[in-house]
């Protein structure tokens, strides 16, 4: 199976064209900019990890005449596109139109063009925190402006693969986390933790999906397999990983990295006041049910052993 995977830069990104590859498919991974201008930080070191598992094609941004050069010159049996502009993703002046302007330039053209070299069809990464994904309190908004922007891509993809024939499938991510990730909440427990001091968490009473980025990976691999494969109607896997509200999660994580880092991991919960975000917000599908062979205790060794490598 040979894969064309967007935005494989990202954190997400690049664990899903590890284990794409580990499965076994030949990845192709089309970059917004040349490999050498990612020169620092963690996402550096994902792009200098991704040439070891894929194809990089620098200087390709999906629409692009040199990402249609890409797709016409090349059979493909999956477009698996994960690429999307977020940006400061939390902020109320996110540019809706711009991202969907983006994320969905020139599609007709990509996929009528990747139809004739023999696609098969097209796997849509989309988030939980979108319009009306997920399980949690009705009527299920988009979180924010780039929630919004991701529910009008997937609509957008959608019709212009219904125009063409092509069969759509979406792959819905909650709230993933592990090794090379960007910092955010785990982030700041480790550190917080190897400075000696107690972590607080300032929304504990949040429900949320949490997720290990190796297992939420494999299940992709595994998703993108069967829509190459259409050996079953597949349109659409929703991966849920830990479900629970935030304080939860943290004392889940401290209890995982306290022997495991030799730390005290200690924890404050205060008190939520503040609920400017649904109270609940979960994906459906458990992905330890639908990954084959999973093991979690060994997850939570690698992440640790990474965190040892980075912080102690």
């Amino acid at each position: 199976m040979k894969v064309l995977l967007t935005g494989a830069s990202s954190f997400t990104g690049y664990w899903f064209a590890h284990a794409l590859n580990a499965a076994g498919a030949e990845v192709v991974a089309p970059l917004r900019s040349v490999a050498t201008a990612y020169a620092e930080g963690v996402r550096a070191e994902r792009v200098r990890r991704l040439s070891k598992v894929a194809e990089v094609v620098g200087q390709a941004p999906f629409g692009s005449n040199r990402f249609l050069d890409l797709v016409g010159s090349g059979r493909f049996d999956l477009l698996c596109h994960h690429a999307a502009r977020v940006g400061d993703y939390r902020s109320p002046d996110f540019d809706i139109a711009g991202a969907l302007a983006e994320n969905t330039y020139n599609l007709r053209s990509v996929l009528t063009a990747m139809v004739k070299g023999g696609l098969k069809g097209l796997v849509l990464t989309g988030t939980v925190f979108e319009e009306n994904e997920g399980a949690g309190e009705m009527p299920l908004p988009a979180f924010s402006p780039y929630g919004l922007s991701k529910t009008l891509t997937a609509t957008v993809v959608r019709h212009r693969c219904r125009e063409i024939g092509l069969p759509f499938a979406k792959f819905v991510i909650p709230n993933p986390f592990g090794i090379l990730e960007e910092p955010r909440f785990c982030n700041h427990l480790i550190s917080t933790w190897v400075k000696g001091l107690t972590a607080t968490v300032n929304t504990p009473a949040y429900l949320r999906d949490n997720i290990h980025v190796g297992l939420l990976s494999e299940a992709y691999a595994q998703f993108a397999g069967k829509v190459a494969a259409a050996s079953a109607p597949v349109s659409r896997l929703n991966p849920s990983g830990y479900v629970e509200t935030q304080g939860a999660f943290a004392a889940r994580f401290a209890s995982a990295m306290r022997p495991r880092l030799g730390l005290e991991c200690a924890l404050e919960l205060k008190e939520q006041t503040e609920f400017t975000e649904p109270i609940m917000r979960v994906n459906t599908d458990s992905a330890e049910r639908y990954v084959v062979g999973w093991n979690e205790s060994a997850a939570w060794d690698k992440l640790a052993e990474y965190y040892k490598q980075r912080s102690i």
